[in-house]
């Protein structure tokens, strides 16, 4: 009967690890599809300010946002992750990746060596791209300056730091759907959906997670608690923007002020940085999604101290 049961429970053992060994697996897009891109540069530095990229990879205290040499301090409950160089540099940077190795890492946030990134990259929602942008935005990173230089490995704790682990995370909160436009809504809606929901990547921030640090759904946009720890992301659903107007958030996303005539503090001074250097009409569609999103209950922030 023990050794029945021993058989029965290292039977189980095998099991449990084959089927994590498979959900773990990274997968990848397919390396080629041997149809050459003509890359639209313009594009491409469009998807760059959409995606806020410089906000993280710029190497800090300096003045230049297309110096991507990496570095900056990414603060999660989980640990602290810094930017990687994405700098033309062919040996610290990505100028000996290929197109396919890009796409992979942008969109299915898989590393040219076959391993997981962990999700401090957002490519749960850069997985929403088109991959002629993703190629755009590629080609367009191809032009900046090479800065040398390799950045600090990430500090996580235990669990959390085995990459194996990140592919059940992906397997429980990435779907794998393209951005799929709605026929029913007006070509500008679905421009912003598409941007707010790929490159601008919003829920990411403005959204409250689980205590695994997925999104939770039902709160999308809903705002919650600052991943990095400190302050609060605000709801953007007609919770709590329905004053305002499409003009009020466009003008927001380019100037930084809000229609009381206060302005954006925190994280998301980086990101007017980005936003205020998109084009108008980009910034009306993102502004004209934002505005239909339903109003949603968030997690309720905390009160302010007397004060404060």
């Amino acid at each position: 009967m023990l050794q029945r049961t021993i058989s029965v429970a290292l039977l189980a053992a095998v099991a449990a690890a084959g089927v994590y060994w498979w959900l773990s697996a990274p997968t990848a897009v397919l390396a080629d599809t041997g149809l050459a891109h003509a890359p639209n540069f313009a594009n491409g530095e469009e998807m760059f300010n959409a995606g806020g990229c410089a906000s993280c990879h710029a190497v800090p205290d300096q003045p230049d946002r297309t110096r991507l040499g990496g570095g900056v301090a990414i603060r999660s409950p989980f640990g602290t992750f810094y930017a990687p160089n994405i700098s033309p540099d062919p040996n610290d940077g990505i100028g000996r990746w290929n197109e396919a190795a890009f796409v992979n890492a942008v969109t299915k946030g898989v590393s040219p060596a076959g391993q997981h990134y962990f999700p401090a990259f957002p490519y749960t929602s850069y997985q929403h791209a088109k991959r002629e942008d993703v190629l755009d935005l590629f080609a367009y990173l191809k032009t900046l300056p090479p800065v040398a230089g390799k950045v600090r490995d990430h500090d996580v704790r235990f669990p959390f730091d085995i990459r194996r682990n990140v592919g059940i995370w992906k397997f429980l909160f990435m779907d794998g759907k393209p951005f799929a436009a709605d026929a029913a809504r007006s070509p500008q809606w679905n421009r912003g959906a598409y941007l707010v929901n790929s490159f601008g990547h919003c829920a990411e921030c403005h959204s409250p997670r689980n205590f695994l640090g997925g999104i939770i759904g039902a709160q999308r946009f809903a705002g919650g608690p600052n991943p990095e720890g400190e302050g609060w992301i605000p709801n953007i659903t007609q919770k709590r923007l329905g004053d305002w107007s499409a003009k009020d958030v466009a003008y927001f996303l380019k100037t930084g002020e809000l229609p009381d005539g206060d302005s954006a503090g925190g994280a998301m001074r980086r990101v007017i940085k980005n936003t205020s250097l998109l084009s108008e009409q980009d910034l009306a569609a993102m502004a004209e999604y934002v505005k239909s999103l339903p109003p949603v209950d968030g997690p309720t922030p905390p009160k302010r101290k007397e004060g404060g």
